[in-house]
This record gives C-alpha cells, sequence and structure tokens, in this order.
C-alpha cells in the first residue's frame, strides 16, 4: 500500500531497505527509480548484474553470505572452544542466508542448528528450542522483522544466557553483545550519492550496484559483564567500537 500510494504521488526516487519492500516497490513500479539495499541484488531478480542492473532499480549490495564466515570466525574467537552455534533466520529473506552460514561452519568446524522466525511470535519459541539444544552461542541474520524486534532479543538473549552476534551496530546499541557488519554510516553515504546521480538525470538501469568496503565490529562490554563473560583482549583491540 505505501508503494503503491508513492507512485501514485509520482516520486522521484523510491529507496527502500531489505527485500520485501523491494518487492513492494518493484510490483508498484517499472518505471520510477528504485535505489534498494538489499543482500543478494542479483539472486533475489532485482537486477541483472551488479555492473549493469538494467531495470529501474538499483542500490547497495550489503554482502550478507561474504559475512558469514566472518561472523562465526568472530564467535570462535570470543568463545575459543565453541562447537554448537544456533542460527535464527527469517524465512522471509532469502534462502542463500542459511545456506551461506552451513558451509561456513562445515570450513571451521562448528555444528550449526538453523531456527526459524518469521514473526514476533515465534521468537520465544525459537531462543527456546536453543536453549534445549545446548547452543553456546546465537547467530542472528539479516531480517528486517529482526531488526524492528531488537528489544525482546536482547532480553531473550540475556534470559538464556546466550552470546549472541548480530549484523549491525544497532543491536549492540540496544543491548546486545556483539556485531559485526556494513558501517551504517557509509552505506547510506552509498545510498544516497545514488540518488543523486539519478536526480542529476542517470538511468539505474546504467547506475552499478555499490558494495559496502568498511566493516565494523562493535563490543557491548555492559552485556559481556551480565553474560559472566570475559571478552578476549586481542579481540577488543580489534573492535571498532566498546559500549562501556
Amino acid at each position: 500500500a505505501f508503494a503503491a500510494e508513492l507512485v501514485r504521488l509520482k516520486v522521484d526516487v523510491i529507496s527502500t531497505n531489505a527485500d520485501l519492500s523491494t518487492h513492494a516497490a518493484r510490483q508498484a513500479t517499472t518505471t520510477i527509480p528504485i535505489v534498494a539495499v538489499v543482500g543478494f541484488p542479483v539472486e533475489s531478480g532485482f537486477v541483472k548484474s551488479l555492473a549493469r542492473p538494467g531495470g529501474n532499480i538499483t542500490g547497495v549490495a550489503v554482502l550478507a553470505d561474504v559475512l558469514s564466515m566472518k561472523r562465526l570466525e568472530l564467535l570462535k574467537d570470543l568463545l575459543p572452544r565453541l562447537t554448537r552455534v544456533a542460527v535464527l533466520w527469517d524465512p522471509v529473506t532469502h534462502e542463500r542466508q542459511p545456506k551461506q552460514v552451513e558451509a561456513a561452519a562445515r570450513t571451521l568446524g562448528l555444528q550449526v542448528q538453523i531456527l526459524r522466525a518469521q514473526t514476533p511470535e515465534e521468537l520465544v519459541p525459537a531462543f527456546e528450542a536453543a536453549a534445549r539444544a545446548r547452543a553456546e552461542a546465537l547467530l542472528v541474520l539479516v531480517s528486517p522483522m529482526f531488526l524492528g524486534n531488537r528489544p525482546t532479543f536482547v532480553s531473550l538473549a540475556a534470559r538464556h544466557r546466550i552470546p549472541a552476534m548480530y549484523d549491525r551496530q544497532y543491536w549492540v546499541e540496544s543491548g546486545g553483545l556483539v556485531s559485526y557488519g556494513p558501517s551504517a554510516e557509509e552505506q547510506w553515504k552509498l545510498v544516497t550519492g545514488q540518488i543523486d546521480k539519478i536526480l542529476k538525470g542517470a538511468q539505474p538501469a546504467n547506475l552499478p550496484v555499490q558494495q559496502p568496503t568498511r566493516f565494523e565490529l562493535v563490543i557491548n562490554l555492559k552485556t559481556a559483564r551480565a553474560l559472566g563473560m570475559t571478552i578476549p583482549p586481542a579481540l577488543l583491540q580489534r573492535a571498532d567500537h566498546v559500549i562501556e
């Protein structure tokens, strides 16, 4: 409904964040330029290629699959004896996310349990399933629904005393333990740069999809203390931001 309203208003550009809003915008218009932030622009069918999108959509690819290995590696650095990781996935998002995590886990010698949660009501059962499986850590995959329910996640992680890895600094600022992902500042500069070019006459079909180059490790020491954890000094030294 929001996408249809924007089309009726004849806006010059639509900006979207994640798959659901991008799908909605694409269904609403094939002519108004769309600048999208998504994990897999090609695989999700939004563009023909990163170099030449070929339609009315361009934007930023946030490398959701490439980062899976790095997040698991950081969890192992955080918990050297780590063997079992629960992975929380919203099946509304691309299935490539959990598949990449499973592949990365095999390389790192970790056991992973994929848990699905598509609605806020499914979060409590998912955490309970992780606890029953004696998961030693939790990896939260990228999802707008997850991001919109940060307080619930933080509360459940604290209740079950499970160290959790997230994708963005927003989580850690809300009380999450640790995050690793693209710099939000850089991401939105890339988005606004694309919008600026379109408003000056560029066609999205010819505007290459941008990819972030800055990635940030953020750690919340207050949350670590509440979990009875000591963050390894080497990991603290690597952190871009530490919340005291």
